[in-house]
């Protein structure tokens, strides 16, 4: 139906522009290879350098690099001391690893329902459930959806009532403010992740943050083998160090990090004003306290996002649809907590779809993404 819209490019052949694309370059291959060089592959200078850089970066005195986002999650809640049949609260609306975190902790996650516009936790439903059992809560996990803040001032007047720690999950959102405050430098504790795919990459990794220094102390030795001298182990703990190779890379994405922020922002603001008004269509809301990051894109297609999604990939277009399984869903986990009532997890799960919108796009290729959209919904294109 929509075949003959694609743009052809050199002998017929058909733009294709990938969902997310790592913006890796000679420094960051220079930087590996001076590891390289060095003989010292395992976590070394490198890391320690990396983890001050990023605390400074964030804002936290006390930086711990680990071996993926996952890791830093779980390790976290371990040093809170976050035990078998703790109640943890988080999103359903978000990957996997929070709350298989949580699980693997033995603990059991206690989801809360969404905001429709932000994807975030909804104040209002984790008032709901702190008023029936807040006392029994241990933890509170929240998560940056998208690289936009959750409504922290809220959340953390609601934690600070009950006495709950708070953790952020800012896989998603490297750089993101509330209020001017860097996502990360809220919590009691926080998370990141530095997947390809995320606003910088190391590879594989992940970091923790927090103001503690002895919870500091205790995820340093949670990640070696509970260990803070060599061969001398205090207690049961994980390999889940990073390596000097991964942190060389880390430490020249962190350079480039805010410029590939502001491009994803201006990339964002073309996106708002092309399909401003397109029926069908919502762009994602920015609220007054935030300053996001656009890990993605993220639209809310009314009607229809599974067949403008096969448009998208008949067209080339790379996209996502983050998450389209809520997490009370995941069979695993609902023979856990059983089953649960989260209406706007489930209805944004059928209407969101991501589109590019990373630091390497070129204007002719978002030019050619909305024109395509336009296309879709039936608006006349030129």
């Amino acid at each position: 139906m929509y075949s003959n819209l694609s743009i052809k490019r050199g002998r017929g052949q058909r733009m294709k522009i990938p969902i997310s694309k790592p913006n890796i370059g000679d420094e960051e291959k220079n930087a590996v290879q001076e590891v390289l060089d060095s003989g010292f592959l395992a976590q070394g200078k490198r890391v320690a350098l990396f983890e001050q850089e990023f605390g400074q970066y964030i804002g936290v005195p006390e930086a711990i690099a680990t071996s993926s986002g996952t890791a830093a999650l779980f390790i976290a809640l371990k040093a809170l001391g976050i035990s078998p049949n703790d109640i943890v609260i988080t999103t359903p609306f978000t990957f996997v690893a929070t709350a298989s975190s949580i699980m693997q902790c033995g603990a059991i996650p206690r989801f809360c329902d969404i905001d429709h516009q932000t994807f975030n936790i909804d104040p209002n439903s984790l008032e709901e459930i702190l008023k029936k059992e807040g006392h029994a809560v241990k933890a509170i996990l929240v998560v940056h959806l998208y690289g936009l803040s959750c409504p922290m001032e809220e959340i953390m007047s609601l934690a600070n009532l009950y006495d709950i720690p708070v953790i952020e999950d800012c896989a998603q959102a490297h750089g993101a403010e509330y209020r001017g405050k860097r996502v990360g430098a809220i919590g009691k504790m926080s998370a990141f992740s530095f997947y390809p795919t995320k606003n910088m990459t190391t590879g594989e990794g992940g970091m923790i943050l927090t103001s503690d220094p002895e919870l500091a102390k205790r995820c340093r030795m949670l990640i070696n083998h509970g260990s803070q001298r060599r061969y001398y182990h205090e207690f049961l703990g994980y390999n889940f160090r990073m390596t000097d190779l991964a942190a060389a890379i880390g430490r020249v994405q962190l350079r480039k990090l805010n410029d590939s922020n502001q491009k994803r922002r201006e990339n964002a603001h073309f996106y708002k004003q092309a399909l401003a008004g397109l029926p069908g269509i919502e762009t994602p809301l920015i609220p007054e306290y935030a300053l996001p990051v656009f890990h993605q894109y993220t639209l809310k297609v009314n009607q229809r996002r599974d067949e403008l999604a096969r448009f998208f990939d008949e067209n080339g277009i790379g996209y996502g649809i983050y998450y389209p399984i809520p997490l009370h869903r995941q069979e695993f986990i609902r023979q856990l907590v059983g089953d649960g009532h989260f209406p706007v997890s489930d209805l944004c799960s059928q209407q969101v779809l991501s589109i590019p919108v990373h630091p390497l796009l070129h204007q002719e290729e978002m030019e050619h993404i909305v024109f395509l959209i336009k296309s879709f919904c039936g608006e006349e294109v030129h």
